[in-house]
């Protein structure tokens, strides 16, 4: 008998017997189905990390040097708090020194930003985190404008008091007017609304678009940070990723020298890129895969087990059958790939349906709830094979037992 009349013969058999077929199946689709769930909200919550939380804030090609890390995914020790509060800050005026020592065609930013109260005469105060900025900022960091303009050189260099605002403080502050041309108060002082910045989207429900963007050297930078002098951030890009390296251990170079930091002293700095930030993610994202995978392996042992039942209950039930088949002169090896391919067509049926309700309810995740979820093509194809091995484990005992009947005694059997 050849592999496809016998998947014909197995496929018969459970449109035959449905309701068994189908509970006999129900255990590989139960495990099949929390496989996919699993694997897919663990590579959902992968890929949000990576492209659109820690993406977002650390631009393609860059890091920040900062006195301690700004995205800390995990606990961090008293020990190492502790060191942090002791580094120094990063001041204005280490930036110069650093951006000359980069190489040509490297971009560069500095800010300080915090969260403050903002007015305007259209509405009540709100919250907005304000960022001062000078140098590349809205280069690296892709940012345009849908109204008005961005700062000049002039404005930045003089610390002209004009603003860029995000699209959620349109709306709050600007319900009814157009923004661009009015006043809005940042602690005591007013800045001139120049432009309305592009939508930098969301991340776990929290939207990134509740923003204002002024000149570094504007008044609003003394509120962002009460050490004279500090920034937050010095924000470096490079032409292409084989570079960021080697810029990297220039900024270190100059940074450790400013610091008079000596061989055998640890950095009191930090520079982060999206690697560094995403570290700890992606030591427990390979565990959770781990416990995916084998969490849903009860499923398909308990799955595993029912299909041999049912395979020694369907030896028993064609006994004759088989008598007869070994009559006309079938092989050892073909009964034995009978009940092999029977088995294995059975619980690929209930890997069929656990992939199905498995997608389905990882796209019900997705739309009720924050959580995103990502269906990848390679969890798919370890559900087919995972269905596939659960049947042909399982079926070996049951169709080892059939192929060794003796075809006279089967014959005998009603």
């Amino acid at each position: 008998m050849s592999i496809f009349e016998a998947i014909r013969l197995a496929l018969t058999t459970i449109r035959v017997q449905k309701l068994k077929s189908f509970f006999t199946a129900l255990g590989v689709c139960i495990g099949v189905m929390f496989l996919i769930a699993v694997v897919s909200i663990v590579d959902g919550m992968g890929r949000y990390m990576e492209d659109d939380l820690v993406g977002k804030l650390i631009a393609i090609n860059s890091f920040e040097l900062r006195h301690r890390p700004n995205i800390q995914i995990g606990d961090v020790d008293r020990e190492t708090r502790l060191e942090y509060s002791r580094r120094q800050r990063i001041l204005e005026s280490d930036v110069q020194p650093v951006a000359d020592a980069l190489p040509e065609g490297t971009l560069w930013a500095m800010y300080s930003e915090a969260n403050l109260n903002v007015e305007s005469s259209f509405s009540r105060p709100r919250r907005a985190q304000i960022t001062a900025v000078d140098g590349d900022f809205f280069e690296i960091k892709r940012i345009g404008v849908t109204n008005g303009r961005l700062f000049t050189a002039g404005e930045l260099s003089l610390g002209a008091n004009a603003v860029v605002v995000g699209p959620d403080l349109v709306e709050r502050l600007f319900p009814t007017v157009d923004p661009v041309g009015r006043e809005v108060r940042i602690a005591g002082k007013v800045y001139n609304v120049i432009g309305v910045g592009e939508s930098l989207g969301k991340a776990f429900g929290i939207s990134f678009d509740n923003y204002i963007y002024a000149p570094f050297r504007s008044p609003v930078h003394r509120a962002l940070n009460r050490e004279a002098n500090a920034i937050d951030a010095m924000m470096i890009q490079t032409p292409s990723a084989e570079e960021l390296v080697d810029v990297q251990e220039t900024v270190r170079a100059v940074m450790r020298s400013r610091h008079g930091l000596r061989p055998a002293q640890r950095d009191d700095f930090s520079l982060q890129t999206a690697d560094s930030a995403l570290e700890f993610w992606n030591t427990i994202k390979g565990y959770l895969v781990l416990a995916g995978i084998a969490l849903p392996a009860f499923g398909l042992v308990v799955g595993a087990i029912v299909i041999m039942n049912i395979m020694l209950v369907a030896v028993a039930e064609r006994t004759h059958e088989i008598g007869i088949r070994k009559a006309l002169g079938a092989k050892r090896r073909d009964i034995l790939a009978q009940f092999l391919i029977e088995a294995s067509t059975l619980s690929t049926f209930g890997a069929a349906l656990g992939i199905a309700a498995g997608a389905a309810l990882a796209l019900l995740i997705r739309n009720t709830t924050p959580m995103p979820t990502y269906v990848a093509p390679w969890s798919i194809m370890v559900g087919v094979l995972v269905g596939a091995g659960v049947g042909i484990v399982s079926g070996v005992y049951p169709a080892s037992r059939a192929s060794l009947l003796d075809p006279v005694t089967a014959l005998r059997q009603e």
